[in-house]
């Protein structure tokens, strides 16, 4: 390895916010079959086998961000997306764990939904 190689960062996983972050991860765990690790009320990881995962912050101040965006409202800033074998199962699944399907949908073979938050994530079909 060589000394530029040790300075490349490595992305270990992106950071959501939340008022209950212990819920949220527990949201996320379900719907991908990822580990939840809870480590305490103020931080909690979600994590595959292997590869990056999703960590989940303490926001006490916490705003869920408008989807579309408006000028006089927080937009997103990110969103998460997922692939999935089977469009409408999914959505159902997600639906049952706690997700709502947001009013505009801008494409037919993707999805968008809030988390139980109010963060957008996207199911999609494979070639999407």
């Amino acid at each position: 390895m060589t000394s530029e190689d040790a300075s490349m960062p490595t992305l270990a996983a992106t950071v959501l916010q939340s008022p209950e972050p212990i819920a949220l991860a527990r949201f996320y765990g379900a719907l991908t079959g990822w580990t939840v690790y809870e480590d305490d009320p103020t931080w909690a990881r979600i994590r595959p086998a292997e590869g990056p995962g999703l960590s989940v912050q303490y926001e006490p101040e916490y705003v869920a961000p408008t989807w579309p965006g408006t000028a006089d409202a927080p937009g997103m800033q990110l969103h998460l997306d997922f692939q999935v074998e089977d469009l409408p199962a999914a959505v159902a699944r997600a639906e049952e764990l706690g997700a709502t399907q947001a009013a505009f949908q801008p494409q037919d073979d993707v999805r968008v939904l809030l988390d139980p938050d109010g963060h957008p994530f996207c199911l999609f079909l494979p070639g999407v």
